[in-house]
């Protein structure tokens, strides 16, 4: 048994005199296809046990906890400090009803203008597209899921050339994501279809 750490009761610490201190962590630097295979060989249930354990052990994460005493009782649900309201903050009742709460919160979204975005049938110049602009788009017929995808698709794919040394994605399956964009044009399309319909009636 190691030395027993106290660790001072927040109420009591002065964030101003702690320092960080960097430690050593003994652990494998993976990227690529090397990562995947890690993460498979992890999810196996004894063997990434096993894995997992023996890196908490060098790393000496378990003998840590079991030597430090921490003041506070475990907390189960985040504790925040009573504080006034912020201006212009409208506060979404959680035990409400999802639908409320959906409408509560798009009411705080700004005014969506397209004609600041878009000009005429023309895709817009380099910005970074939120999710109204893309649903715009998709119901302007301005573009598809279907070309996004494939923009990503050719995107990703062309990672692979480069070695990144973080790579951009641990799994990706190019034909189920077709697939998914294949289904949402679909379903866009029948949107604006129905939409025809309702007018025209």
């Amino acid at each position: 048994m190691g030395k027993k750490r106290v660790m001072v009761p927040a109420k009591e610490l002065d964030l101003l005199t702690v320092k960080y201190e960097k430690e050593t962590i003994q652990a494998p630097h993976l990227t690529g296809s090397i990562l995947k295979l890690f993460v498979r060989i992890i999810e196996i249930p004894i063997i990434g046990s096993l894995i997992i354990s023996f890196m908490k052990k060098e790393n000496n994460m378990v003998e840590m906890l079991q030597n430090t005493e921490i003041p506070e009782k475990p907390m189960f649900k985040p504790e925040f400090p009573p504080q006034e309201a912020e201006p212009s903050v409208v506060i979404v009742d959680e035990e409400g009803k999802p639908t409320d709460r959906v409408e509560s919160a798009l009411k705080c979204l700004p005014h969506y203008d397209p004609a600041s975005c878009w000009s005429g049938d023309t895709l817009p110049s380099f910005r970074y597209w939120k999710i109204r602009d893309f649903a715009y788009a998709y119901r302007s017929k301005l573009v598809t899921p279907s070309k996004i995808a494939e923009q990503i698709i050719t995107l990703v794919e062309g990672c692979k050339y480069h070695k990144a040394p973080t790579p951009l994605l641990i799994s990706f399956d190019a034909e189920d994501i077709r697939k998914q964009a294949t289904a949402s044009t679909q379903r866009f399309k029948e949107d604006i279809n129905l939409v025809k319909l309702e007018h025209s009636g």
